[in-house]
């Protein structure tokens, strides 16, 4: 794999549970690359973003992701491959009991950031990269639905991941907050963090053309809309 790689699968399959979901699976991305990842319902996207970052054990072929050797990759190892990787899903997963600083905080202390001026400072960074430099001493439930977003993409970026895993990040949002979201990650992805998004929104897609992979009768295809 090229230093340029961030991910690389080869005839690898995808299991849900003993279930075959997805075979002969062949694709690379590299660095700072946006990529779709579309399919109905049901078709694989969610379980292949699951194995990327191990919620599913990897089972067949060879996989690697910012580094990792997913199939060989040891229980112990997992925390660490999470960590070079940001995840941001549909439903914000953000606890509601405290600041938006405060929730990057627990990740920052959580991922082994000790100094409190350091944990400071890259917070802002973070919430400045997604225009909400402002909002930290908020509550997340007063924030909107795409503020709360928003959040959830700067506490993916908290530990400069090699790739984000967005799974569906749009689909809880109106068709502008969407819009303003999908901008965003494509920002995100031209300073070189590569992004792999799980959408069913064509008319987003429509706007950004990107290259697309397809989930699809148990295949993944590279795919042009």
């Amino acid at each position: 794999m090229s230093a340029e790689t961030i991910l690389e699968l080869k005839n690898a399959k995808v299991y849900q549970e003993e279930n075959l979901v997805l075979t002969d699976i062949n694709i690379k991305i590299q660095k700072g690359e946006f990529v779709y990842l579309i399919g109905e319902t049901g078709s694989g996207k969610s379980s292949l973003l699951k194995t990327l970052y191990a919620e599913l054990k990897f089972e067949e072929g060879e996989g690697i992701v910012a580094d990792f050797e997913l199939h060989n990759l040891k229980r112990s190892k997992i925390p660490y491959l999470r960590r070079s990787l940001g995840i941001v899903f549909q439903d914000f997963q953000l606890m509601t009991d405290r600041s938006v600083e405060k929730n990057l905080e627990f990740v920052l202390k959580a991922t082994g950031w000790k100094n409190k001026k350091e944990i400071k400072n890259r917070i802002d960074e973070v919430l400045e990269m997604v225009g909400l430099h402002t909002k930290g001493f908020k509550m997340t439930h007063q924030l909107s639905g795409g503020e709360q977003q928003r959040v959830a993409i700067a506490r993916s970026l908290l530990n400069d991941p090699d790739l984000i895993l967005a799974d569906e990040p749009t689909g809880n949002l109106d068709p502008e907050t969407s819009l303003r979201i999908l901008n965003l990650l494509i920002n995100i992805s031209q300073k070189g963090t590569a992004v792999l998004m799980a959408t069913h929104d064509y008319s987003l897609m429509e706007k950004y053309h990107q290259r697309t992979l397809k989930c699809e009768a148990g295949f993944i295809k590279d795919s042009a809309i």
